[in-house]
């Protein structure tokens, strides 16, 4: 494991949402060449919007959507795959999710209760009942799935994923990291604290693989990708290594990383909490069936299910997979979530009373990838969301 591998983590989400990122609905939103809905046939191009904020901010590329129930309002990319050539960035380009994954990964385990495979008081001890009683003590055993989920689990926010072999299955290498976890020492405040953790996230699919007797890559396949038509939906790093056919990754500096192609990101172990990459056309389709599902509308699933994924199961402002935040311009309560690698950003802002989203993507990491994608949300939603 490189050098790259190493620094590689999911962990900048919940530190942008509330914090910086949480400056949507509190600073002026900025101005910006108005954007009209579109038409039943027709999805608004939002270049002419996105391509001074990038500029502004040093990015190589940044790209936007708006997404309501009906799907996709409008889409723009603008900027180049890499930096220092002037191959564009296309709407039809795959970008790296990073923890948005988790929305999907607890959007594939709600369908698994709803087929019967799971329940939400699902136990770790449940799923592995060996490795549960080896570390009764802890308590290790009694975690719930719902907990996992919600980050209440009280687990770390990662192991060495670098010690497990990349060699061995990838449902063994869940396995490995289940081991691990439960040796780890958990917070006294299980149940009830907020701790943010990708190894719960990974737990979670682990145990979604053993009671359906799969990898999560497929079950996410076969449940999520394939029934809302997100046929360009994959995972890990983008791209064709030794040619630009995707958006190359840029560290929080801008400089084009060394890696590039799909090996370049976190370990797949880590897959459950954040390596899903699509385009923005995609993306969007998941939220919409979010967006229905949220208003009582035809979905995917149940209406019972959405409830379930956007509350906060014990309190608080996290739900399964998503934040939730109060915004005046949302009507009230809306979701959100960033993802990162340290080299692309993602950052999803979902207002279901208001049937509206955007999502804002770029190839390159935080800080300053951050104040960029929060201005092209700001913006967005100060054009569609006149009063």
């Amino acid at each position: 494991m490189n050098k790259m591998r190493k620094r590689l983590v999911i962990g900048f989400t919940l530190a942008y949402l509330f914090g910086a990122g949480a400056v949507i609905g509190r600073a002026e939103l900025g101005t910006g060449a108005a954007v009209q809905k579109a038409g039943a046939d027709e999805v608004t191009d939002l270049r002419s919007i996105l391509e001074p904020i990038r500029t502004k901010h040093g990015l190589p590329a940044l790209g936007g959507a708006v997404v309501t129930g009906k799907g996709l309002e409008a889409i723009g990319v603008a900027g180049v795959r890499k930096a220092g050539t002037d191959v564009p960035a296309t709407a039809e380009d795959k970008w790296h999710l990073g923890s948005d994954t988790k929305a999907m990964t607890a959007y594939l385990i709600a369908a698994l209760v709803e087929q019967g495979k799971l329940k939400w008081e699902t136990t770790v001890g449940d799923a592995f009942p060996e490795l549960a009683a080896a570390a009764a003590s802890s308590g290790f055993g009694k975690i719930t799935i719902r907990e996992l989920l919600s980050h209440r689990s009280g687990l770390p926010a990662n192991i060495p994923w670098g010690l497990i072999p990349r060699s061995q299955p990838i449902r063994e290498q869940r396995l490995a990291a289940v081991k691990a976890a439960s040796s780890a020492n958990i917070d006294a405040g299980a149940g009830t604290k907020f701790l943010y953790s990708n190894l719960g996230y990974v737990i979670a699919g682990a145990m979604a693989e053993q009671a359906a007797g799969a990898t999560w890559e497929e079950l996410m396949k076969k449940t999520v990708f394939e029934p809302l038509g997100m046929m360009s939906a994959g995972f890990g790093g983008v791209g064709t290594p030794g040619e630009i056919d995707q958006p190359w990754g840029h560290g929080a500096g801008g400089k084009p990383v060394k890696d590039y192609g799909p090996d370049a990101d976190n370990p797949p172990v880590m897959g459950p909490a954040g390596t899903v990459h699509c385009t923005l056309a995609d993306w969007a389709k998941f939220i919409a069936d979010l967006l229905r599902g949220a208003r009582g509308e035809k979905a995917l699933l149940n209406p019972a299910i959405y409830e379930m994924l956007q509350t906060p199961p014990f309190g608080g402002d996290y739900a399964l997979g998503w934040g939730v935040v109060e915004r005046e311009w949302g009507g009230g309560n809306v979701l959100t979530h960033s993802g990162s690698n340290t080299m692309n950003l993602a950052v999803a802002w979902v207002a279901p009373l208001r049937d509206f989203a955007v999502l804002i993507v770029t190839n390159q990491g935080p800080p300053i990838a951050a104040k960029a994608c929060d201005e092209a949300a700001s913006v967005l939603i100060k054009n569609y969301l006149k009063e």
